[in-house]
């Protein structure tokens, strides 16, 4: 009998493995709804979904490997970057979701957030005042208008899986929507700033290294108090606030 693996899992969702079969349990059913649907638009390898019975989505897993891990170094072959960049551009170029990305928050809403976040993780001594400072000053970049894209939204190394050089499928896209590309991009190479050369190659045409830097430091300043929060360590070798402290 297959043993049953825990992927990740806290209060908001859960992943189990089961042989070949993930099943994914999340109680906003919206979030399954974007993902079942983005899968079926997206024009790139996705897992094959098996069945769905709420709260529980069962999905085929890809083959491959993942790109990396956040924290730890990619064995990945600047080729399999470059053709994460490719399969991103592909999906940037394809016509727009139906729906909007990343809870459909607006440039205004998004600034408030940001500036929430900030003042948390200061007034509960979480990040020293000056590097969170330092750090928004820095993530101001990003906030500009931009062109609306088909975005994944959550475009983690980890979600990205390749063969030989080739990707062989992108999972996880409940956060998929119409976003900035540059997020993407950012959210992709995060950590890994070293192969950010190797995708904007991949992805084939040029791309403001600017904001780029200003989405790893927005990123990692939403992120911390949400990982303290489920029970991971944002301060870990090579995570958000490592990233946070090699752009200021």
């Amino acid at each position: 009998m297959d043993e049953v693996n825990v992927v990740v899992a806290h209060a908001e969702r859960a992943t189990l493995r089961v042989g070949d079969v993930f099943l994914k349990v999340d109680a906003d059913q919206a979030r399954i709804d974007v993902e079942v649907e983005a899968m079926a638009l997206a024009p790139v390898p996705t897992p094959e979904v098996l069945w769905r019975k709420p709260p529980v989505l069962a999905i085929a897993a890809v083959p491959g490997t993942a790109l990396g891990r956040l924290g730890e170094p990619s064995t990945a072959s600047p080729a399999a970057w470059a053709a994460a960049g490719a399969a991103v551009r592909k999906v940037h170029e394809a016509p727009l979701p139906p729906w909007p990305g990343r809870g459909g928050r607006g440039l205004d809403e998004l600034v408030a957030e940001l500036d929430g976040e900030c003042a948390w993780l200061v007034r509960n001594g979480v990040l020293p005042a000056d590097l969170v400072t330092r750090g928004r000053q820095v993530a101001d970049v990003a906030l500009r208008p931009w062109t609306p894209a088909f975005t994944h939204g959550d475009l983690q190394i980890a979600h990205v899986f390749v063969d030989r050089d080739e990707v062989t499928g992108i999972i996880d896209w409940s956060e998929a929507g119409r976003g900035d590309a540059l997020f993407d991009l950012a959210t992709l190479t995060l950590g890994h700033q070293e192969h950010l050369g190797d995708v904007v190659a991949g992805y084939g045409t040029a791309v403001d290294l600017d904001v780029i830097r200003a989405w790893w430091a927005l990123r990692s300043l939403l992120c911390v108090r949400w990982l303290v929060e489920h029970g991971f360590d944002p301060t870990a070798p090579g995570c958000e606030v490592d990233v946070l402290r090699s752009l200021v």
